[in-house]
């Protein structure tokens, strides 16, 4: 299936809420350091409700560390700044979606990385800002889990 990797998240309700994509559609979590919170804070629990033990989640020291375990066939930066279309992508299993911290989002020497396939974005609407975190990951994951038939693996 596909990875989503938080860089630096900083929001528990809203990583919470990623275990739960995670555990919905069978994409594993990976969570660069440093985070925002503990792992075991009430805000996360809560947003997870029951599906910690149904999702794969993975903690990394730093990004290098997640990119070499991981070793994806691509890794794709969503990025406000980004020209192209998250839905011209065509995702292929393995694949690394990652987002920024909440709520600056990747900083610069991140998008700079050779390791990156592509950085890519999510239309909005002229003058907004960002999405949320978790509600960015959830229109990547399903749209690359729709490009293989929602396919269980």
């Amino acid at each position: 299936m596909f990875r989503i990797l938080f860089y630096e998240p900083r929001i528990p309700g809203n990583t919470g809420n990623a275990i739960r994509l995670s555990a919905g559609t069978g994409c594993e979590l990976h969570l660069v350091e440093p985070l925002g919170f503990d792992m075991s804070e009430a805000k996360l629990r809560r947003a997870g409700l029951d599906y910690h033990d149904l999702a794969s989640v993975t903690v990394h020291p730093d990004l290098g560390t997640a990119l070499a375990t991981l070793d994806a066939p691509h890794v794709y930066a969503f990025t406000t700044g980004a020209s192209r279309s998250y839905a011209d992508v065509e995702y292929v299993r393995g694949d690394v979606l990652m987002f920024g911290p909440e709520p600056t989002g990747l900083p610069a020497d991140v998008l700079a990385g050779s390791y990156l396939t592509d950085q890519v974005r999510i239309p909005m609407l002229e003058g907004r800002r960002s999405m949320n975190i978790t509600n960015a990951a959830a229109v990547a994951v399903y749209e690359a889990w729709r490009q293989h038939d929602f396919a269980a693996r």
